[in-house]
């Protein structure tokens, strides 16, 4: 099964779904501060999402039972809210997909909660840098190599690990669809990108080792190592010259 190309209404209908998960990611971060807990910012996005007349994506989907993901420290991803506070210093990756009219978006930041240090500082901007690279070589015909392989330039040359048990991914009808967008490849490899394709590009990595484990609810991923984790993520368009930033 290819990549599926949107059309123009259809894009519309996920442009919404990420202006309204902006949104929501711009209220989250106003709340972070030491003493809040993750439960409540969940309920800060369920709340933004629901009453601007989109869903919660993530929630229910596969049994997952919450609106975002919440991953501290050295939780990769999906993480589930609960009622720790957050403690300052930390950071956390928020990461959830909202849906408009059937069409999905998909967003992550990590942030930093009140002061960090200079070391988590570096990991959170070197995500962001690793997903600024990717975004130099997207465009029609280019390849999903190119994509992986600018963003595992950066992780590595920053002295990181990419991430290799999750991906990056399409979206649109469903909140993951073809293809699967790794966070390292080579260059010139993978299947070819048009104008209309819609992707989830996501650079997650490990101040340590790529390796990872899961804790016993089945969903929350955590460094092997116990290394802090970062992510940053956007729906990105491709068009034939470029692209088009849907979140963020």
């Amino acid at each position: 099964m290819g990549i599926a190309v949107r059309k123009p209404d259809e894009i519309a209908k996920i442009r919404r779904a990420g202006e309204l998960l902006t949104e929501a990611h711009e209220l989250i971060v106003r709340a972070i501060r030491p003493g809040v807990t993750t439960l409540e910012l969940d309920a800060i996005a369920k709340e933004c999402l629901l009453s601007r007349g989109a869903k919660c994506s993530c929630k229910g989907y596969k049994g997952y039972p919450n609106t975002i993901c919440a991953s501290v420290d050295d939780v990769v991803v999906h993480g589930i809210p609960n009622n720790i506070k957050l403690e300052q210093g930390q950071i956390v990756g928020i990461d959830f997909c909202a849906s408009f009219d059937g069409y999905h978006a998909d967003m992550a930041r990590t942030y930093i909660v009140g002061k960090a240090g200079r070391n988590r500082i570096r990991l959170i901007d070197t995500a962001k840098a690793a997903f600024d690279r990717a975004l130099e070589v997207v465009r029609a015909g280019a390849r999903v190599g190119d994509i992986s392989g600018a963003i595992q330039s950066v992780i590595e040359e920053s002295g990181y690990s990419a991430v290799r048990a999750m991906t990056g991914h399409g979206i649109g009808r469903k909140m993951h669809e073809e293809p699967a967008i790794p966070n390292y490849g080579t260059v010139g490899t993978g299947a070819r990108l048009c104008a209309g394709n819609v992707l989830a590009i996501e650079p997650m990595l490990n101040a340590g080792g790529f390796g990872v484990k899961f804790d016993a609810d089945g969903w929350t991923c955590r460094t092997q190592d116990g290394s802090d984790s970062a992510h940053y993520e956007n729906t990105v368009l491709v068009t034939e010259t470029g692209y088009e930033l849907l979140t963020g």
